[in-house]
């Protein structure tokens, strides 16, 4: 059993022609590794939220279109940190549940604020809310149902408006409510250019976009709730807290199923599927997962970025400080280096290709126009990257049979799995 065993790796000393000298690492080793990137990232998740929320502040208190951009660059820089955190979601359940609370999408906008009536509609036979413009109406009757919204806070945002009648588009809190409540609607399909809300949407001297104040309020409240979700789930897992206890507590073989559970659920079904694969079908911007920035370029990149920390066990913080050990490489490379080969290059490889959807977008090229219908250049690209996470879910169940585990059952999509379904 991996419980006790210590697995040689060969090391070399450092100095002109020394030696190979044998160093030891254990699946015990392996998982500390792990719990410990897992807590830095998600810490850095909740110090970036709370720049971005002082960002917010200043944004209120100066409403232009200077301290707008810094709010926009503010939120930007805060999915570097959380897209990283994303690989240990499908193998935790905790973090499985919670996830829903802070990147939900996509999202019926109209829920929330303005929107474009031709674009967007008016109505939904699915979603009674689709328009209800919840900044606009302080007291809300649909069907027999009546939602005051005098006050917008907190409590009002997640517990009656979020996902409200059980309709998994009514996201009202997360990292999309406030992206869509920076940017605004992106009305350039498959164009150049994103959302393009002005700074006097947050202005009540000189309101543009009408209800500022309450705007402002939905913002902040919106922000709040995003630092108060990523604290709980920073210390979850810090010392003392119920994942560390739960991992700590549990045999490491199942914590190294886990790792790989995570990371080939999002590589396959949910990044390569759910995000990429459904919209360069459909040639739909709608599908985009930041589709009111244009920021899904970073998003996916740092996906990717998330499940190399884990595998070679190294994490990078906001702050430059570096959080690694004793990583699945090292434990896969001491009994099947040709599987830990493998590995790497599937990683490399999916690096070099989502480095090329960052090039496409910062020669302004976005990853809606990438996927755009009649774009062949840019379809080939995000179909290059989707290619590289199917070959990389390989070589994931390539570790999991070297390290003998239990055969891992990825999360799936119909995108990749029953791609007739789509559309119908």
């Amino acid at each position: 059993m991996l419980t006790k065993q210590l697995i040689p790796v060969l090391a070399l000393v450092a100095g002109l022609g020394a030696a190979p000298v044998m160093a030891t690492v254990d699946a015990n080793s392996v998982v500390r590794t792990y719990v410990d990137i897992a807590q830095a990232t998600f810490e850095d998740a909740l110090i970036a939220a709370h720049n971005l929320e002082l960002s917010v502040d200043q944004l209120i208190a100066t409403p232009n279109e200077v301290s707008l951009a810094a709010a926009r660059a503010a939120w930007r820089a805060a999915r570097v940190p959380y897209q990283q955190t994303e690989v240990f979601r499908f193998g935790n359940p905790e973090v499985d549940a919670w996830e829903g609370r802070l990147n939900s999408w996509p999202l019926d906008e109209g829920l929330i604020d303005y929107v474009d009536a031709d674009s967007y509609g008016e109505e939904s036979d699915e979603n009674p809310y689709y328009g209800a413009n919840i900044i606009a109406n302080p007291r809300l009757k649909v069907g027999g149902r009546v939602i005051d919204a005098g006050t917008i806070d907190k409590a009002l945002i997640a517990d009656t408006l979020n996902e409200i009648d059980g309709i998994e588009s009514n996201v009202a809190r997360g990292y999309h409510a406030i992206e869509f409540l920076l940017w605004g609607q992106d009305l350039n399909d498959t164009g150049p250019g994103a959302g393009n809300r002005p700074g006097s949407d947050f202005d009540p001297k000189h309101c543009t976009g009408g209800h500022c104040d309450r705007r402002a309020a939905y913002l902040k409240a919106a922000t709040a709730l995003l630092i108060d979700d990523l604290a709980e789930m920073s210390a979850a897992w810090s010392a003392g807290g119920a994942i560390r206890a739960r991992i700590d507590a549990a045999e490491p073989r199942t914590t190294l199923a886990a790792m790989l559970t995570g990371m080939g659920s999002l590589s396959y079904g949910e990044l390569a599927g759910e995000r990429m694969k459904l919209g360069l079908m459909l040639h739909d911007p709608e599908e985009e997962h930041d589709c009111f920035s244009d920021n899904t370029h970073w998003s996916h990149f740092y996906d990717v970025r998330g499940m190399r920390n884990v595998y070679l066990g190294h994490y990078r913080r906001i702050d430059g400080r570096n959080v690694g050990g004793a990583s699945l490489s090292d434990l896969v490379a001491a009994s099947a280096a040709q599987a830990d080969a493998d590995m790497r290059a599937r990683l490399d490889t999916s690096n070099a290709r989502f480095q090329a959807l960052v090039d496409a977008a910062e020669r302004g090229e976005s990853y809606d126009q990438l996927i755009g219908a009649g774009n062949k250049d840019g379809n080939a690209i995000v179909r290059a990257a989707i290619d590289a996470l199917l070959d990389q879910a390989k070589a994931i169940e390539g570790v999991i049979a070297a390290l003998d585990l239990d055969a891992i059952q990825f999360e799936g999509s119909d995108s990749l799995d029953s791609p007739d379904k789509v559309g119908n």
